[in-house]
């Protein structure tokens, strides 16, 4: 068919060696050692800097920053069963629940592995209060050890009775979500080549998307083709199911269905993929599904997407305010905000982080930050208008001394 172009730059995106094998991680162990060290000390860091003693963690992104340990990420995301606390001058104690010590050790920044004490209703049922008061009183024991007289300590996050318990104690909290976003959005040359490698599998995982984009294929039978890549080289979970063809790209936000796609039609996606090593590859792109010509409003929408993306990926500079860069953004015309995207920039790391930078519209003056060396953002647009399809592009960047640096390197669409 003469109006249908297969684009092989794609392909090459899948294993060079010709084989539909997983792809094999080239980055020494050195330098996931390296990296772990790194993290570690961003955190103890943070926790000087806020006059803490410790900080408890229960999100597991948060223990796998600074520990680099994990035991069944999503479960756990949900069910309050493992913890650590890290001291700023002491002790980093992974608390790890029953049968699975084994697999907290051989890390180096791990001093003590203990049993962890769950308590919510999930694990003990009406042994709450018993529980909590046992596990506030080896927490508070281990400040008044490790702490130099040092009774404030942050918490990622608990639910509430664990912090009545230690505010009993004598404990002082203090928001810990804030302290591991800031350590976390700095990210060592070490902590780059790991999520280079993730990058890597997410465009081989996208290759097989769009080797599969042929009419007839359900949305969900292309998502699964993320995954299938994802798991089979080492990578973790998919944190949303953001594939939509045709109409169901308008609006954005729906998930992936049972839809078959339509020759002719976009299919447009966000990875939101946690790969390998816990690092987060986020990225969007859109196509026509048969790999046909873009009607004229598909490439009318495609290049305005694309202009939008590039001209905000040009503008960031080191040192930039947040404001400054909202200002000389770029400007989305009147008759596609009502479909826009919630945000120009956001971080990325393990997941998606801190900073977050809404579109201009949604702007407040009074929003704090800047963009520095070592940050990774990434760079969205959706663009749509009333009842065409959603295009979405993003790109992830790293902030360097210099400039910027794109990560990602997938081809955009010949329009």
């Amino acid at each position: 068919m003469a109006d249908v172009f297969f684009d092989l730059r794609k392909r090459s995106y899948l294993n060079q060696e010709g084989a539909d094998r997983p792809l094999k991680s080239p980055v020494p162990h050195a330098t996931l050692v390296k990296a772990r060290q790194y993290r570690l000390s961003r955190i103890r860091r943070q926790l000087l800097q806020a006059d803490c003693a410790a900080i408890l963690l229960y999100d597991p992104i948060n223990i796998r920053y600074a520990l680099d340990v994990t035991n069944m990420q999503v479960w756990t995301a949900h069910n309050a069963m493992r913890y650590a606390l890290i001291f700023a001058d002491g002790p980093a104690i992974m608390f790890e629940f029953e049968g699975c010590h084994h697999l907290c050790e051989g890390y180096e920044g791990i001093d003590e592995i203990r049993r962890s004490i769950p308590w919510l209703f999930m694990s003990v049922s009406n042994l709450t209060s018993e529980r909590v008061t046992k596990w506030g009183d080896e927490i508070a024991d281990l400040m008044r050890t490790h702490g130099a007289g040092n009774q404030r300590l942050a918490i990622d996050k608990l639910e509430p009775p664990g912090l009545k318990t230690l505010e009993s104690q004598g404990i002082e909290y203090v928001d810990g979500h804030e302290l591991t976003e800031l350590a976390r959005s700095i990210k060592s040359e070490d902590e780059i080549s790991l999520m280079r490698w993730t990058i890597r599998v997410a465009q081989a995982g996208m290759a097989r998307i769009y080797e599969n984009s042929v009419p007839g294929r359900t949305e969900q039978e292309l998502w699964a083709e993320l995954h299938y890549e994802n798991a089979r080289s080492g990578g973790e979970w998919l944190e949303t199911r953001l594939l939509t063809c045709g109409p169901r790209t308008n609006p954005w936000y729906q998930e992936c269905s049972d839809t078959e796609c339509q020759l002719g039609e976009m299919i447009s996606f966000d990875t939101d993929m946690i790969g390998p090593y816990g690092y987060c590859a986020d990225l969007s792109r859109s196509w026509t599904c048969g790999y046909t010509k873009m009607t004229a409003k598909q490439s009318e929408l495609y290049a305005i997407a694309l202009d939008q993306v590039q001209h905000n990926f040009s503008i960031i500079k080191p040192g930039m305010s947040f404001r400054e860069f909202n200002e000389k953004s770029w400007q989305i015309p009147q008759k596609h905000q009502p479909y826009r995207y919630s945000l120009a920039a956001h971080g990325v790391g393990m997941a998606d982080e801190w900073p977050v930078i809404p579109l201009h519209p949604d702007f407040e003056p009074n929003r704090s930050g800047r963009f520095e060396p070592g940050m990774v953002v990434c760079v969205e647009s959706l663009m749509a208008e009333k009842g065409s399809e959603s295009i979405k592009i993003e790109i992830q960047v790293l902030v360097t001394e210099n400039g910027t640096e794109r990560l990602d390197s997938f081809p955009f669409e010949k329009i």
